[in-house]
């Protein structure tokens, strides 16, 4: 619709511009007007704020935004994108005349000011000024906390005639962005400074004779000193946008074209071939914004996950997180849930699969990486108090221990909280909330357990022993034996008959069983029990099949289907399991289809070795999909073309898409994709093969290029298995596989991969 939530630094704590999160109304912060100085006819290129008759072309590319429109003989094109290293917004404004005479126009740029978290609290305090040297408009808010040294600025180029840091100027005392009663012939009062509504209005005039075309450079940003953004709009007035541009999709090309797919399923490729990178880079670990939500804050389990999918591409961006993340935690093993990083204040928790994450993605990382040096980096712990008995969570600033330790002692501090946080049946506590934060009265009396969290529990432990041998091998011991004694218990008391409970209540109650009224089955109990590697073989089959009978959800009428979480939805019954229950029944986490764990039944399907069954998955999530005609995207409503946090399974919204963006689904899509279907995984210095895909797929073939190897990859599906190789050839020579699988050394230069998928299994049952 337009140009929406600038911020620099932290996106909710020092927004530039409004962000609204209001999907009715959906207002513009700012704005480019076009006035026609001779008809009075006043519009701007984007469908807001002023919208005409006339139609309007929206492209988001990698790194940049487009839009078109054609409106009263002027034809304009803006694009917008943020230079790799600067802080700065860069909008092209081109307008060409179409009318067959000579035309004068006005541009005036308009933006409002925040600079904080909410333009409601600050704009009392907001000072504007006119830069001596530039002409640009600078803001500063010296009330706030963390960020009152830093300059705004907005700069429409040495050709501004005009300008105003009174919004009521531009707006009126009652007016609107669709009317502004100061986009008129006049030019703008010049007035800046205190108590005023604070804004940027800067004014320039352009004349077009018919046929030609006239370019607007707009620079929006953000320095650390009035001296500071003067150099800053100086340079990008100097320099050729088009060619700060082509850097910027340039980076872009390097990162995601490391991996390109070509499968039958055309929706997949395009997902996998950039768009769930760019989202989970993008949004999730740089901006750590959406549309719904400006958070700006790292959460102690999301990153991890998120830079899990980056391992194998940029180790050196998982490499600094892990890092990052290892330094908020306490001695004792537990860790802030959420920190913001420009002040360090965060949240303390019972939450408890946190402690877990922290080695989890740490020896996969190690895994894919190779990088064990990691290992023995030194991280200094947080100082705080611990929460007082019957306190969930306490928001705080820590300290920074003198005490650091390496990050392999910060992996076992937190799995020998984990293991200490056992239940009278053997399985973990829950606490206050496992991956699921709304069951947070499920455990919070301290007796609650997880099954869920038992499977990842064991996992961890079984990934990070290997890595304790040498450096603890008693802790090593003691690790396998608890995984050992975990998954007995999960056997013993966590197995429903047909599926894996998801836990049990404070009191004793089953959670997700056959006797529950509400949560009768839970999604990832049962993937997990596969992931693990530790369920029984007979009853994770089981209990994957009861998932794909009971939480599938097909329905020709209602676009792709839905993968619900759990089912039934909380709704009536007495059970307390947390503020999970004031969702309405079948919404986000309360039942609707969370995309964030029905990835992991996509891994799970295919580390069973049921391609058909992932494959089918895959595309019933893929939000592709979900917009393929103008019904299914009148009910989706929301981006096709990055994951979406969560879809509606209940009336009148079944089918409609939420919270897009900034969702962790997106980096568990890509690894879905790329490690489950394609079989594709780094290992160091090398690339294993080992595909699992739909039995009627053909052939795959995929350009892999890590370092200075590049790797073409064809797998051909002759027998229809979609699975298990029968053959292989490496630049023309033979290449045996190891444990079913294919290692291809990455040594530089490149080279061809030819696999023959074959009958040497049993194919999975569809």
């Amino acid at each position: 619709m337009g140009a929406g939530h600038v911020w620099a630094i932290n996106s909710r704590e020092n927004q530039i511009t409004p962000w609204s999160n209001d999907p009715v109304t959906d207002p513009a912060g700012e704005a480019l007007f076009l006035h026609d100085l001779d008809t009075g006819a006043t519009w701007t290129p984007t469908a807001r704020p002023i919208r005409d008759h006339g139609l309007y072309v929206a492209r988001h590319g990698f790194g940049y935004s487009s839009f078109e429109h054609a409106a009263h003989g002027i034809e304009a094109r803006m694009v917008q994108f943020v230079p790799l290293e600067d802080p700065i917004r860069i909008t092209r404004l081109t307008l060409r005349n179409t009318s067959g005479r000579p035309r004068r126009l006005s541009v005036t740029a308009y933006v409002e000011w925040v600079l904080g978290a909410s333009r409601a609290t600050t704009l009392r305090h907001v000072i504007t000024e006119i830069d001596p040297g530039t002409g640009a408009i600078l803001a500063r808010n010296p009330a706030s906390v963390a960020f009152s040294g830093r300059v705004a600025f907005a700069d429409l180029g040495a050709d501004t005639t005009s300008h105003s840091g009174d919004r009521a100027e531009i707006l009126g005392i009652d007016g609107t962005m669709a009317a502004p009663v100061g986009i008129t012939d006049a030019p703008l009062s010049g007035r800046t400074g205190p108590a005023l509504d604070p804004c940027a209005a800067l004014r320039r005039v352009v004349t077009l004779p018919p046929g030609t075309q006239v370019e607007v450079l707009f620079l929006l940003g953000q320095a650390e000193s009035a001296g500071a953004a003067q150099a800053l709009i100086l340079r990008h007035r100097a320099a050729d946008p088009a060619a700060t541009l082509a850097a910027v999709t340039a980076h872009w090309a390097d990162l995601l074209g490391g991996v390109q797919v070509t499968s039958p399923d055309r929706a997949m490729d395009i997902m996998l071939n950039g768009w769930l990178l760019y989202q989970t880079l993008a949004c999730r670990i740089w901006a750590r914004a959406g549309f719904y939500q400006a958070s700006g804050a790292y959460g102690f389990r999301d990153q991890l996950q998120d830079g899990m999918a980056l391992a194998a591409l940029r180790p050196a961006l998982t490499r600094a997180h892990l890092l990052r993340a290892a330094a908020r935690q306490f001695p004792e093993g537990d860790v802030q849930h959420w920190w913001l990083p420009h002040s360090g204040q965060g949240v303390r928790t019972r939450i408890s699969d946190d402690r877990v994450w922290l080695g989890h993605a740490v020896a996969q990382y190690v895994a894919v990486s190779g990088d064990s040096e990691v290992l023995d980096a030194e991280v200094p712990f947080l100082d705080g108090p611990a929460l007082r008995a019957g306190v969930h969570d306490d928001f705080f600033l820590p300290t920074v221990s003198d005490d650091s330790a390496t990050l392999f002692e910060h992996c076992a501090r937190g799995l020998d909280q984990a293991i200490a946080q056992t239940g009278e049946n053997g399985m973990p506590l829950i606490g206050t909330g496992d991956w699921n934060d709304g069951m947070n009265r499920v455990g919070a009396d301290g007796r609650g357990t997880s099954v869920w969290l038992g499977w990842l529990l064991i996992a961890t432990l079984h990934a990070m022993a290997p890595l304790a041998q040498a450096r603890d091998p008693a802790r090593a011991t003691r690790w396998r034996a608890h995984a050992e004694a975990v998954r007995r218990a999960i056997e013993r008391h966590g197995w429903d008959g047909a599926w894996y409970r998801r836990g049990t209540y404070d009191d004793g109650t089953p959670l997700g069983s056959a006797t529950s009224t509400e949560c009768r089955i839970d999604s990832i109990a049962q993937s997990w029990a596969v992931l693990s590697g530790a369920a029984d073989p007979a009853r994770a089959a089981t209990a994957m099949a009861s998932m794909t009978a009971q939480l599938i959800r097909r329905d020709p009428g209602r676009g792709p289907g839905l993968a619900l979480l759990f089912a039934p939805p909380f709704d009536a019954s007495p059970q307390d399991p947390g503020y999970i229950k004031g969702y309405p029944p079948g919404l986000r986490e309360n039942g609707g289809q969370y995309t964030h764990a029905a990835m992991w039944s996509v891994l799970a399907h295919a580390r069973m070795g049921d391609g058909c069954a992932a494959g089918r998955l895959f595309a019933m999530l893929n939000p592709i999909n979900h917009a393929r005609t103008p019904a299914d995207t009148a009910r989706y409503k929301v981006e096709p073309y990055v994951a979406a946090a969560d879809v509606y399974a209940t009336a009148p919204h079944v089918g409609r898409g939420g919270w897009t963006w900034y969702t962790g689904s997106a980096a568990w899509m890509y690894r879905a994709g790329i490690e489950g279907l394609l079989g594709l995984t780094r290992a160091g210095a090398a690339l294993h093969v080992a595909p699992c895909f739909p039995r009627d797929w053909p052939r795959v073939s995929a350009t892999v290029r890590i370092g200075a190897t590049r790797l073409e990859i064809t797998v051909h599906n002759p027998d229809r298995t979609g699975r298990g190789i029968a053959g292989a050839t490496l630049d023309g020579m033979p290449l045996a596989p190891q444990d079913g699988r294919l290692r291809v050394g990455l040594t530089g230069g490149s080279h061809r991969l030819s696999v023959t998928l074959g009958a040497t299994v049993a194919p999975a049952q569809s």
